[in-house]
């Protein structure tokens, strides 16, 4: 299977820079996995798609302000990406230029150097893992210092940062937001539950899997980067208990989706716990949990048109993206949904 066979042509204008001023006045594209069907609705339509009895999985994952801009000794300025914590001051990160930052080169963050760093090591596809010495508790040091780490294919200011945090973001550690879940508001979670919908929140901080495009022509050779998930015992027999009662489980987000494949048993039941999950999830893999799946439209060519693809049919997705660009849907994180049912 070829990264190829994955490509559409997306306009340039149709990707989202900025967020709606409603979170749920965005638009729903409802594609249906047998037979390929498609309706056009809004976001608040998604109340109605919903049955009683059935379980939204969401995940509560919180981007932290991940990007930091730092000075080398010698002046050269490189920029940060926080990918994953090692430990207290150890951190996986990406960083450009990757030239500039070599074992034993020193950085410096802040005008008053509030906080160094020091490469100590290489680590997988590129990364560098580097030391932070700081002064009080790392995560005030970084919300004074850090900004928020958009897609570098948004190129206008996010005025209110919030808007790239979900409304019911709790646990802090991703270095992209769980976009899926951005068209949610408390009002029309409260209604979903009011319907005899179940909720259940799952944590994956997200990393470096998200940045990183397909660079082999045969997808098989693509590999992905671990991410952190926790399943706590109350979503897990939440989960459970809907699949035993004939209930359907929609997850929000290729992120939901990634953890609960990695975490189900053969038969779909859920375990809680924590762990690292590198899983890829394309055609012809079969689904041990989800019925359905609610998510933002993705880049060409990218793993999480794959994952789609791999639900809904590659014919039936690459036909439903045209169809989202014919009719000026909006593209990526601050854009427009699907949902797969």
């Amino acid at each position: 299977m070829k990264t190829s066979d994955f490509n559409f042509d997306l306009p340039e204008e149709l990707i989202a820079q900025v967020p709606l001023n409603e979170r749920d006045k965005s638009r729903l594209m409802i594609l249906e996995r047998a037979g390929g069907k498609i309706e056009h609705k809004t976001f608040r339509d998604i109340l109605s798609c919903l049955r009683k009895g059935d379980c939204l999985v969401l995940n509560d994952t919180r981007v932290i302000p991940a990007r930091l801009f730092g000075m080398k000794d010698t002046g050269a300025s490189v920029e940060f990406l926080l990918l994953k914590r090692i430990d207290k001051n150890r951190w996986e990160t990406l960083v450009k230029p990757g030239k500039r930052a070599k074992i034993g080169s020193r950085f410096f963050f802040g005008e008053n150097k509030e906080l160094t760093g020091e490469i100590v090591d290489l680590a997988q596809e590129g990364t560098r893992i580097i030391e932070f010495c700081y002064e009080g508790i790392f995560e005030e040091v970084l919300d004074r210092l850090g900004n928020m780490p958009l897609p570098p294919y948004i190129t206008e200011k996010l005025e209110n940062k919030e808007r790239y945090q979900t409304i019911y973001s709790k646990h802090s550690g991703s270095a992209a937001a769980p976009t899926a879940g951005l068209h949610f508001t408390e009002e029309l979670l409260k209604e979903i539950e009011d319907k005899g919908i179940q909720i259940a929140y799952i944590t994956l901080h997200v990393g470096l899997g998200t940045f990183r495009p397909v660079k082999t022509d045969n997808i098989l050779e693509h590999k992905m980067h671990s991410e952190f998930y926790t399943v706590s015992k109350e979503a897990s027999e939440m989960i459970n208990n809907t699949r035993f009662n004939g209930g359907r489980i929609v997850s929000v987000g290729t992120t939901v989706t990634r953890t609960l494949e990695s975490v189900a048993a053969n038969d779909g039941l859920i375990k809680e716990g924590n762990g690292w999950t590198d899983i890829f999830i394309y055609p012809g893999y079969e689904f041990k949990v989800i019925d359905g799946l609610l998510t933002n439209f993705h880049l060409p060519e990218s793993t999480l048109i794959m994952l789609v693809s791999a639900l809904a049919g590659k014919e039936n997705v690459l036909n439903a993206y045209n169809e989202a660009v014919n009719e000026r849907y909006r593209f990526f994180s601050f854009g427009d949904a699907m949902l797969i049912v």
